[in-house]
């Protein structure tokens, strides 16, 4: 059985693949997204996983997973977005952002393992449909920092918050394995 580091790496790894392919489509057209755009799509695919969660069916054929993929996407993005906010280039380098991706991605999996020692990976007892609620959860918080513009008193900020979400979404991509 593989351990969850390397799950998380598997996980990590199909979301990577997909996110560089994109940008090679796309270029990095996502550094017009405002934070609080990202945080829109984000909120966008969570809700439709939890929709397809509720109806036990859906319309249109792409998958709960390719979803999630999404989210983790587009919580990467919006984690680079944050390191960025005073360069202004629009088109950013291949190999500047797999490293940004990669950089914010090993962050973000530190939080999870030290969250995992001490809760004993709690997440496996916990329904799909918890992690989605989650994300939601974690996403109308953010909305909240945001309408405040980023005060907080006592909370930690939108960069925990999407660290939160990416990993609560690698938990539902393992768990639907």
């Amino acid at each position: 059985m593989q351990t969850t580091s390397q799950q998380y790496d598997a996980e990590i790894s199909l979301c990577k693949d997909i996110f560089l392919k994109k940008m090679k489509d796309y270029g990095t057209a996502w550094r017009n997204l405002r934070l609080t755009s990202l945080t829109d799509q984000i909120f966008i695919k969570a809700q439709r996983v939890k929709s397809i969660e509720e109806k036990g069916m859906q319309k249109v054929e792409d998958g709960i997973r390719g979803e999630y993929i999404g989210i983790i996407n587009y919580c990467v993005i919006a984690l680079i977005q944050l390191e960025l906010t005073e360069d202004t280039r629009v088109e950013l380098p291949y190999t500047e952002v797999e490293a940004l991706y990669n950089k914010h991605v090993a962050i973000t999996k530190q939080l999870m393992m030290d969250k995992n020692h001490d809760y004993g990976e709690a997440w496996r007892d916990m329904r799909v449909s918890s992690l989605t609620d989650l994300i939601l959860m974690k996403i109308f918080r953010v909305k909240q920092i945001e309408d405040n513009k980023g005060q907080t008193i006592i909370s930690e900020g939108v960069d925990a918050n999407y660290m939160d979400m990416i990993n609560y979404s690698v938990f539902a991509m393992i768990k639907t394995r």
